[in-house]
């Protein structure tokens, strides 16, 4: 059987799945690798050159090639890739810290905080930080969610990640009345923004 990991928000900065024993990795490269929000793209890596073959016949039968200016765009955008993540990760862990003890915070869902309960397996298998990506519980009803994630000037509200700006969204609504995801839950893409413009945009959302 074979062990497929996306390591789109960990990205190679973070964490190397084929060194951990995976036998397929995929990325978006739609979101960090490009890093601009400006290509639409995705990549399979593999070390086994058999199944390298099988994957590249199913690609080039199936029309699946990325035009010469998309792959222009992705190979741009990995050139800052490790210098982005790092400063994402940085601004991250310290926003998480925040969130989380502010009055008005039921929850922070973050790998990098002790209290998450997969930071030992993160911290064991990531290296250079947890990543870009959390989310938030807000006290109260839906209601409250949106109205704080409207308030929010640095953090544009978008379905997406990985890009150079921050994110919001509250997730439940993007994928539908029948989603499982808690209807106080807001999802966010932490930037390359100064960390303390980011945590005023949320001090003054959440007053």
């Amino acid at each position: 059987m074979l062990c497929a990991v996306d390591n789109t928000w960990a990205t190679p900065v973070l964490q190397n799945p084929l060194e951990l024993g995976a036998d397929i990795v995929m990325h978006s490269s739609t979101k960090y690798f490009g890093g601009h929000s400006d290509v639409i793209g995705g990549c399979i890596v593999i070390n086994d050159e058999n199944l390298a073959e099988k994957i590249k016949n199913i690609q080039l039968l199936s029309g699946a090639v990325p035009s010469p200016f998309d792959c222009w765009l992705i190979a741009r955008g990995i050139q800052t890739l490790h210098l982005r993540v790092k400063k994402q990760t940085d601004n991250a862990i310290k926003l998480a810290h925040y969130l989380e003890t502010h009055p008005k915070i039921e929850k922070v869902l973050y790998p990098g905080l002790t209290n998450h309960p997969q930071h030992l397996i993160a911290k064991k298998q990531f290296k250079n930080g947890f990543g870009a990506m959390l989310s938030v519980l807000i006290k109260g009803a839906e209601k409250e969610a949106f109205k704080i994630s409207t308030s929010l000037n640095y953090f544009k509200t978008a379905t997406s990640l990985g890009g150079v700006e921050s994110l919001v969204e509250h997730r439940k609504s993007v994928e539908g009345k029948n989603s499982f995801t808690p209807s106080n839950l807001l999802r966010i893409s932490v930037g390359i923004e100064h960390i303390d413009d980011l945590i005023e945009d949320w001090k003054q959302a959440l007053i």
